[in-house]
């Protein structure tokens, strides 16, 4: 869990209102929830970085998000000044100017039919490429904050609340647990979830967040269980690699991966600990453990390390299954806290930090696209 996810979380916590079960809401909108957007017909060449979001923050001007759609066009999402479309030119910017409902982006999903989707701190919007829609969640008109979003094999959205996990079937939500049919034996909530994916055999993962608690819970159609290896219950983020295994992003114990059978601890491999604070120290100094985790093209896993300001191994590393590189101001990434990693059509990887900084890595250097 980082920094930004913990305001979230509470913010979450404190403003979301809960519904009724095995409910359904509607989502035939009002007109003036469908906005044109009014993009800049001119892009810039690089982001921006506000005053208000200058310096080391918690939770503003972070460039929490990225994805590169069917395209080849990049999205970046912000904590402070919306999303960033990078056509491999120029970046233009969407805010709520533009339709938006909220400037700070918590996750960006490409859906199978390209719609691109925004999880932001007050709800979702769908932007299918002229017009950005604004689309409610939860009951009585009242939208809270979204996590991150999956779109299932056959086509159902999922999104994760404060409130639990809601599936989307293109015209009605419904809360996932408040289901007859879903074997709960150990009464998950599913609340504050970090990440989620869905694996080749169809499983849907959870990653519960630091008030969720829940560790790694999978659903394989008919029950949901809960794993804690490591006795780590906070996970930040997972990922499904071409062979299969699953890597898992520990707040507490680090990283570790999912054969199909056993979780074995990848930390001490990799080269680097992680770091365990109390919820007290975690306020007062910003210090975050292990965030994103990617697979390029040719199968390298690439991590990131703890943050450098306070010591220890920051930047990021790449591991080609055989040995660890480590990546970090030596070679001209000037920054300490990695929220997202994207690799580009062309091979290179894309990196986004706190202080509206984005940077782009060949292999060799880091190029900065921000001012």
């Amino acid at each position: 869990m980082t920094q930004h996810r913990f305001i979230w979380t509470v913010f979450l916590t404190l403003t979301l209102a809960s519904t009724t079960c095995n409910s359904q809401v509607k989502t035939d909108l009002p007109k003036d929830s469908v906005i044109k957007s009014t993009l800049i017909s001119i892009g810039q060449p690089k982001l921006i970085k506000h005053p208000a979001a200058k310096g080391y923050s918690r939770g503003a001007g972070n460039v929490y998000c990225a994805l590169m759609d069917k395209a080849g066009n990049l999205w970046f999402g912000t904590t402070y000044d919306g999303v960033y479309r990078f056509d491999g030119k120029s970046f233009i910017n969407f805010t709520t100017k533009d339709g938006l409902n909220d400037n700070c982006v918590n996750s960006i999903l490409e859906d199978k039919d390209g719609n691109i989707w925004f999880g932001t701190n007050v709800g979702v919007c769908r932007y299918d490429g002229n017009t950005i829609t604004n689309i409610p969640i939860t009951s009585n008109n009242f939208s809270g904050a979204t996590g991150v979003m999956l779109q299932d094999k056959s086509g159902i959205m999922w999104f994760s609340t404060a409130n639990g996990v809601y599936c989307y079937n293109g015209k009605s939500f419904t809360h996932f647990l408040e289901n007859d049919t879903v074997i709960n034996k150990n009464r998950l909530h599913l609340k504050m979830v970090d990440c989620m994916l869905e694996d080749k055999n169809g499983n849907i993962w959870f990653g519960s967040g630091m008030m969720g608690g829940e560790g790694i819970c999978r659903y394989d159609g008919k029950s949901i269980t809960s794993f804690k290896p490591n006795d780590d219950v906070w996970i930040c983020n997972m990922l499904e690699d071409k062979v299969g295994n699953i890597w898992f992003s520990g707040r507490s114990h680090g990283y570790f991966r999912y054969d199909g059978k056993t979780f074995t601890d990848f930390t001490e491999k990799i080269g680097f600990s992680p770091i365990i604070d109390t919820l007290e120290t975690l306020c007062l100094t910003g210090k975050v453990g292990f965030g994103p985790i990617l697979e390029d093209k040719i199968g390298n896993i690439w991590f990131t390390g703890k943050m450098s300001r306070f010591g220890g191994d920051g930047g990021i590393w790449r591991y080609d299954d055989k040995s660890c590189s480590n990546y970090t101001t030596i070679e001209g990434f000037g920054d300490y806290q990695v929220w997202c990693m994207v690799e580009d059509k062309e091979g290179n990887i894309w990196i986004g930090t706190n202080n509206t900084g984005l940077y782009r890595f060949d292999g060799k250097t880091f190029a900065c696209f921000s001012e």
